[in-house]
């Protein structure tokens, strides 16, 4: 696949990939038990019916997997601890290993404190389990803080939110709609707590990692107008006002916990970085009952918008629209609406579902997405790293193996790894970029 010459990135431009602990680990008898293993064993909820009991056995074949990641040539290596196997008797010693593996590869560790596999038994809730987290995140500081600079708190607090306690349809299954609001106040506060510990812990470079999209009017008509603003409030505004302003937007604050306008201050706790996943835009109307939803999912029709298709877009194995240039109109509109208060921004997730090995497809989305990143540089948004979503194949959530994000193929039978064609061309970007 011919392509014209990436441009050149600023120097100390941070490469990476992301996976997380839920997804790759497996050894779930090594771990307690989480809420994602739960919702998995209900029949239905996951579409193969499959768990992640195993997954790809990243707990056993760690050392494998950073060599794929010193071959790649990749800067960082963003991963998810499991706070269900940190709870379990010896449960960190398997991230102090990593930690050391990465670091002698020559590839920064960053770690993500919680990628939705909550400990079961919590609930987000209740206002107690933020200050659990906060326990939690002072424990692992405790271990890898020596060797670990660069920390993510939460990932994507509003899919958490939205997809597994308002709509149902991840974990823990609740249908809450609108009154699942205060679980995202109850992260956000967490995500608070987290940072305060770690910055006692001497950690000098905090971030969190929030999925954002623009959002597009389905038309003019007001209606259509003021249910995709609605959609922006809840689906982004909801969770970055308050981390970078100090408020929720209006009308979302009343919504909230009797707390929250107190714990405003914690949850804006100055942050080194800002990361950002990025998957597509969603184009919103008012409610008509044409199909459509959120990440995929069909959303209730008594909600009062209504989620339609972005016409005239190649799609991925996933249906998501591919709109590249959607990602530099997110960066230039974080920087416009949230000018000096924006810290500097990693890309910490970005990437596409598609089969096989020579997996063109995937190059192209990758680099058309890279390609959008540095426009948004030349727009004059400081964004300082890009990171891959995912290294592997993984156990994708409610879609359970039938999805495939990884620059590395799985098979999910014999385990093995073997690196596709995306793998290789993302290895050569490095190589020419630096």
């Amino acid at each position: 696949m011919a392509m014209d010459p990436m441009p050149r990135f600023p120097p100390g431009f941070l490469w990476g990939v992301s996976t997380s602990a839920h997804q790759i680990e497996g050894a779930a008898e090594l771990r307690e038990r989480s809420v994602w293993d739960a919702f998995a064993e209900r029949p239905g909820r996951v579409r193969d019916g499959s768990t992640a009991a195993v997954a790809c056995d990243h707990y056993h074949r760690h050392r494998e997997d950073v060599a794929l990641l010193a071959g790649l040539g990749v800067d960082a290596y963003r991963f998810s601890v499991s706070w269900p196997r940190v709870n379990a008797p010896g449960g960190l010693d398997f991230y102090d290993r990593l930690t050391d593996e990465l670091c002698a590869a020559g590839v920064r560790p960053v770690p993500t404190l919680f990628h939705w596999d909550l400990p079961l038994g919590l609930d987000w809730r209740e206002r107690d389990t933020a200050e659990r987290f906060a326990a939690y995140t002072a424990v692992v500081a405790d271990r890898l803080g020596d060797r670990v600079r660069t920390w993510i708190t939460l990932n994507e607090p509003a899919e958490h939110t939205l997809l597994g306690h308002a709509l149902g349809v991840h974990a823990p299954g609740e249908r809450l709609l609108f009154d699942a609001l205060p679980v995202a106040h109850h992260q956000l506060l967490a995500h608070g707590l987290a940072v305060r510990a770690l910055r006692a812990a001497g950690a000098p470079d905090i971030g969190i990692a929030d999925s954002h999209a623009p959002v597009w009017p389905a038309s003019d008509d007001p209606a259509d107008r003021a249910a995709a603003d609605l959609y922006d409030a809840l689906l982004n505004r909801m969770f970055a006002d308050p981390l970078l302003l100090g408020r929720y937007p209006e009308g979302i604050g009343e919504l909230m916990p009797e707390s929250a306008g107190a714990d405003l201050e914690v949850i804006a706790e100055p942050l080194d970085f800002y990361g950002v996943n990025y998957y597509a835009p969603t184009r919103v109307g008012a409610p008509s009952g044409a199909p459509g939803g959120f990440g995929g999912v069909p959303l209730p029709a008594e909600l009062p918008f209504s989620v339609r298709e972005i016409e005239g877009r190649p799609v991925t194995d996933f249906g998501w629209p591919v709109v590249p240039e959607g990602l530099t109109e997110l960066l230039t509109g974080l920087r416009d609406r949230y000018g000096e208060r924006l810290p500097p921004v990693l890309i910490t997730e970005n990437g596409c579902s598609y089969p096989g090995l020579d997996d063109q497809d995937r190059i192209a989305y990758l680099d058309a997405h890279v390609r959008a990143v540095h426009d948004a540089l030349a727009a004059g948004v400081d964004v300082r790293g890009y990171f891959v979503w995912s290294l592997l194949d993984n156990f994708e959530w409610a879609e359970g193996y039938a999805r495939r994000f990884g620059l590395v193929h799985v098979d999910f039978t014999t385990l093995e790894r073997t690196p596709k064609a995306s793998y290789h061309w993302y290895r050569e970007l490095l190589r020419a970029g630096r």
